[in-house]
């Protein structure tokens, strides 16, 4: 594969971000494969040419919707954008599908629950002779799939493919810069999503701006301090993949994120907020963040407030109170 040319991607997962990755390496000039395990609803995007999950936008004629899994499979490349807790399953599906040294750009942005896994090692763990690399960033599906000029980081330790990933999928208005620090960008995107709830809370509970804007910033120290004890290295955390990403996802209503925590600061109750907002991947990734970092010793105190409201440990004031009787010390 080294030596081969990236002519084909594979697109595993046909929800919003999965069909705007699928777009946007159809616009880098690729043949794109997109693949969704609901085979009607596959079928009708095939017909239709239609994303409903993205407003009704036209499907590249580029890309080639599927319910086969085996036709993707065999593509140069895959791109895996399936939610975190169903990256294992998927990887299982492709064991004896995919080729060895095929490249495969995971997408989802969480650490299993069960496992404490990042995405990376789940890859690794169930597809040993493929090549993981890792995509994140401040990117809504949306924005991507519309050719919004968007900013991501491609991470992949294997820095020759990693440029050539990089110009495979990428163009002027999808930039993506490479990096080697796969468990960053991972880190980055798993945490931020769990930060962004506390941001949400904050705006829902009718705090200004002002308290979003500080909560942000101590959440950022957060990350930061769990990256760094995870071995990510500090210009990543500050990179597009941890602090863009972050910024984005907890100012935004457009988040899932930020609008669940919002639900929750207006003091909704958690089954009617997911069914309000659809589940966000930090409601998972939260208590698994939080166990980490105090097995770890890395203080997280917004981490673990959010843990304990999305395990019903503490309703929503007693979260406040609790971040706010912190003792003071120097920042």
């Amino acid at each position: 594969m080294s030596g081969q040319s990236l002519k084909s991607i594979g697109v595993i997962g046909a929800g919003a971000f999965g069909a705007a990755l699928a777009c946007a390496a159809a616009r880098a000039g690729r043949s794109v494969s997109l693949w969704g395990r609901d085979a009607a609803a596959i079928a009708e995007l095939a017909g239709k040419r239609e994303i409903p999950k993205l407003d009704g936008l036209a499907l590249p004629e580029a890309v080639h919707p599927t319910a086969d899994l085996a036709q993707v499979a065999g593509a140069d490349a895959l791109i895996l954008a399936v939610p975190t807790q169903a990256l294992r399953d998927v990887c299982g599906q492709l064991r004896d599908l995919v080729a060895a040294k095929t490249p495969l750009i995971l997408a989802a942005k969480g650490i299993e629950r069960d496992s404490g896994e990042f995405i990376s090692e789940i890859a690794a763990e169930i597809l040993p002779a493929c090549v993981p690399a890792v995509l994140s960033g401040p990117g809504f599906a949306a924005d991507i799939a519309k050719a919004y000029p968007t900013a991501l980081t491609l991470a992949c330790a294997d820095r020759a493919l990693g440029e050539r990933l990089v110009k495979a999928i990428g163009s002027p208005a999808f930039r993506l810069y490479h990096s080697g620090d796969m468990r960053g960008v991972e880190i980055g995107g798993a945490a931020k999503n769990v930060l962004a709830i506390a941001a949400g809370v904050a705006a829902g509970r009718g705090f200004g701006e002002s308290t979003v804007a500080a909560l942000l910033a101590r959440s950022f120290a957060e990350l930061t301090r769990f990256g760094l004890a995870f071995g990510a290295k500090p210009e990543t955390l500050a990179g597009l993949s941890g602090l863009g990403d972050l910024i984005l996802t907890g100012t935004s209503s457009r988040s899932r994120n930020r609008r669940f925590g919002e639900e929750l600061g207006k003091g909704i109750a958690i089954d009617a907020a997911i069914g309000d907002v659809g589940l966000a991947e930090g409601v998972w990734t939260a208590p698994i963040l939080a166990r980490m970092a105090a097995d770890k010793g890395v203080d997280m105190p917004i981490a673990a407030a959010v843990a304990d409201l999305v395990a019903g440990k503490a309703n929503i004031d007693q979260a406040i109170k609790q971040l706010l009787s912190r003792p003071l010390r120097a920042e």
